[in-house]
């Protein structure tokens, strides 16, 4: 009974102590909810910012002049007629759904997106979805003869563009020295991606390596929102100095030319895989694993898991996909210029791959296997041109589509409008000014 007697006026003094901590000490170091939300409505709206920290209240106006703006961000597992329950009733979010479906289906809506709605006189007026950083569904409703219906376009993301001109020298890596000039990892993903066909990024970077570039910095409502158009680039590796020039190819597509007006991009990837090693190579007189017979292997074999993704080395059709006694499950594609490429003993195909489809180079046409001849999960990749098997790790890939000859003349001039703007000759500022001048 003592025992018990101290324990509850321990109990009590610690609950005490606890209440007096939390009146008289805690509030100057505790976060205040509404310094948090403050900061979430800006800090976060950036476009570093985690998307599902983003969210505002629906019940919740973003100010007084503005009561009828609720803006939020799409939860995993919402869909439309979750996020509209509060302001339609079902008949009206499927009257809505219907209009949209010919622009944007909102079927398709996607967790992490923002959204606003607006609000006039209580009722929905206004539905707004951004489809990703270039576009947004927009839906009005539009009241004639007292009859509803609703109006659904897409339209363009309006940011504020900045030209800037990003220069640095390597002393560790590429991502090291934009970092240290304050940009973002994705610009240097970007920029080795334009010289991935002429560098190698990973084997042949070393100090002293130098790059300078153009790049548009893309704002929304003063926050920096991602990088736009990258038009001009240059890396000097080993001293030897690359060029990339962005221009229209014959698909109106941004490509990266050199000064010359020859294509960055190579017709075939390095690899089909990202592979952890090379388990057998090109060999016409190989002991066979499981045969015990001397036979040809005119092949690379890619040691990789079980299910890794395998890529179309090159643009092509797919002019087989089955099943062989050997090869297991295989795909044969062809590409232009004579050139054929073969995926051997995969587990399986992509889905909706077919005979006769065409791929686009780096498509994921099926996952490393082991069927067929195989003594474990790997690919058995070939090259063929004009019939006649190659050596894939020798093969000398072409370059994509030039600049036509037709086009040669625009690609300079072009070309030497980035290089004004690349060499401090003309000022950044003066970008777009051309554009708007020519509208107004």
């Amino acid at each position: 009974m003592e025992y018990a007697t101290y324990a509850g006026v321990a109990l009590g003094i610690l609950l005490l102590f606890v209440v007096c901590y939390f009146q008289f000490i805690a509030p100057s170091g505790v976060v205040d909810d509404a310094a948090v939300e403050e900061s979430l409505s800006s800090d976060s709206l950036s476009g570093d910012a985690d998307p599902f920290f983003m969210h505002v209240p629906e019940e919740e106006a973003l100010s007084e002049e503005d009561s009828g703006l609720i803006q939020g961000v799409v939860a995993p597992g919402d869909t439309a007629g979750v996020l509209l329950q509060s302001w339609l009733s079902t008949s009206e979010t499927h009257a809505m759904v219907e209009a949209s479906k010919d622009v944007y289906a909102l079927s398709r809506i996607r967790a992490g997106q923002p959204y606003t709605v607006r609000l006039q006189d209580e009722a929905l007026a206004r539905f707004e979805y951004e489809i990703d950083k270039d576009k947004r569904l927009v839906i009005t409703r539009q009241v004639e003869d007292a009859t509803t219906r609703w109006q659904a376009v897409v339209e363009a993301i309006v940011y504020d563009i900045q030209l800037v001109r990003v220069e640095g020298n390597i002393d560790s890596s590429l991502f090291e020295a934009m970092a240290i000039m304050g940009e973002g990892p994705a610009l240097a993903v970007r920029l080795a991606e334009v010289f991935a066909w002429e560098i190698n990024f990973i084997r042949d970077i070393q100090p002293g390596d130098s790059f300078r570039l153009l790049v548009e910095k893309r704002y929304r409502e003063g926050e920096f929102n991602g990088y736009g158009l990258m038009p001009v680039a240059e890396f000097v590796n080993k001293k030897s100095k690359f060029e990339a020039y962005v221009f229209k190819d014959s698909f109106g597509n941004n490509t990266y030319f050199n000064a010359a007006g020859d294509n960055l991009k190579r017709a075939f990837l390095k690899a089909p895989l990202a592979f952890t090693r090379i388990s057998s190579r090109f060999n016409l007189h190989r002991m066979h694993p499981i045969l015990k017979t001397v036979r040809a292997h005119p092949a690379v074999d890619y040691a990789a898991p079980t299910g890794t993704p395998v890529k179309a080395i090159g643009s092509g059709v797919v002019t087989f996909r089955g099943y062989g006694k050997g090869a297991g499950n295989y795909i044969t594609l062809k590409h232009a210029s004579g050139y054929e490429s073969m995926y051997l003993h995969l587990n399986g195909f992509a889905k909706g791959l077919k005979k006769g489809a065409k791929v686009r180079q780096g498509e994921v046409i099926g996952f490393v296997g082991s069927t067929g001849y195989s003594t474990g999960p790997h690919l058995d990749f070939r090259m063929k041109k004009n019939g006649q098997f190659l050596n894939p790790e020798k093969v000398l890939s072409p370059r994509d589509e030039s600049v036509p000859k037709k086009d040669l003349s625009a690609f300079k001039a072009e070309r030497e409008i980035w290089r004004g703007y690349l060499d401090g000759e003309t000022a950044l500022g003066d970008y777009g000014r051309e554009e708007e001048a020519a509208s107004q």
